[in-house]
């Protein structure tokens, strides 16, 4: 089951900061004045309404006094600003140090009463043209942690809003019901889905590339113009690369055993997003693979393009030599020489010179080096 297909479809939400120069995290403040992008309480599937914006705290005294679980989301936290939620839900301090600091590598760390998981988001970067200094992709991160009654995502970046997931998550009551479990799958099928969107982008970067490298008399394009490309595209395909590789085994775990926090009727849908995510991991380590293939492929025509220009210079110095030769012979300060004083001499001699460079152009020319 796909929650949502269109990853480039992000809104950024505005947050207005009111917090002043070193002032603490108070989990009673409202959710604006922080870092709290939305905080709701969900029972039975479905959004519990209030009149004013829930803060962390009357979240929490709520969940634990009619059941439910709440739903934190954090937009790049600092220290002080997270303190308070993590104190609130007993989160470990390795995985609330990882959640601020960020740049961290996907992977499922499990702890007493929580799950804490990283995945890495790609966006693809829109260009008019492909050249040696353009960015394929951009990279965001977000951060999960997973309760019995609590569900918190840090995100840090500036794509990757969950805030479609999160609507389009409360149009599905009956999924929603599943608990926090549900919204981790929901963001990891989310995450999933926005690699392969990513892939098929960069599969097209990479066949305009390869057709321009083996198109055929081409013109006007720098000799060695294409290396660079190459070499940006492999940049950003490691880039992804690292994004999706070290997520296939958090996601086999998720898929495969049995875990306290995951409802066994979503883990069946893990599978499906572990077959995606596999599936895109083939595919970036074939880009990798192919585009070393096109790298080598445009040295190799460089390489041949140097050659055939050196035997043309080869050539030509070959053809100038005869004359050069017979120029410097006539050019010496002597009264005896062949032919010196008779009339026809310097017409024969030019004739025989020409007559000899045209036979070695000939020749040449049907070996190739011209």
């Amino acid at each position: 089951m796909s929650m949502i297909r269109d990853l480039r479809a992000v809104v950024r939400p505005s947050l207005v900061s009111l917090r002043k120069d070193g002032a603490t995290y108070d989990a009673t403040r409202p959710a604006t004045a922080s870092a709290v992008v939305d905080c709701a309480v969900y029972r039975d599937g479905r959004r519990i309404e209030t009149e004013t914006p829930l803060t962390p705290h009357e979240a929490v005294r709520l969940v634990r006094r009619d059941g439910g679980f709440v739903w934190i989301g954090l937009h790049e936290p600092t220290e002080a600003e997270f303190s308070g939620i993590a104190s609130e839900f007993g989160l470990h301090p390795l995985a609330v140090e990882d959640a601020v600091q960020a740049h961290q590598r996907p992977k499922l760390e499990r702890y007493d009463d929580s799950l804490f998981t990283v995945f890495k988001t790609i966006h693809y970067v829109e260009h008019d043209q492909l050249d040696a200094n353009s960015e394929v992709v951009e990279t965001g991160e977000v951060m999960c942690f997973t309760g019995r009654d609590f569900f918190i995502t840090v995100r840090h970046g500036g794509q990757g809003s969950l805030r479609a997931l999160r609507h389009r998550l409360q149009d599905d009551p009956e999924l929603l019901s599943k608990g926090p479990s549900a919204v981790l799958h929901a963001i990891a099928d989310h995450v999933v889905d926005g690699y392969i969107a990513v892939a098929d982008a960069v599969q097209d970067d990479i066949d305009e590339v390869e057709t321009e490298v083996f198109s055929p008399g081409r013109k006007g394009s720098p000799r060695g113009s294409d290396a660079g490309r190459i070499y940006q595209l492999k940049r950003e395909v490691l880039e992804f690369k690292r994004a999706v590789s070290p997520l296939l085994r958090p996601m086999q775990l998720l898929s495969e055993r049995p875990m306290r926090l995951i409802d066994p009727d979503i883990q069946k849908y893990f599978r499906d997003v572990a077959d995606h995510l596999a599936r895109v991991q083939e595919q970036v380590l074939g880009f990798d693979e192919l585009l070393n293939s096109i790298l080598q492929a445009n040295l190799a025509q460089a390489s041949v393009a140097q050659n055939e220009d050196m035997r043309k210079i080869t050539s030509w110095a070959a053809i100038i030599a005869v004359p050069t030769m017979v120029c410097g012979v006539y050019g010496m300060n002597f009264d005896h020489m062949p032919e010196l004083h008779w009339r026809y001499g310097y017409p024969v001699i030019m004739g025989i010179t020409v007559v000899i460079c045209l036979g070695i152009h000939r020749t040449l020319k049907r070996n190739g080096w011209l």
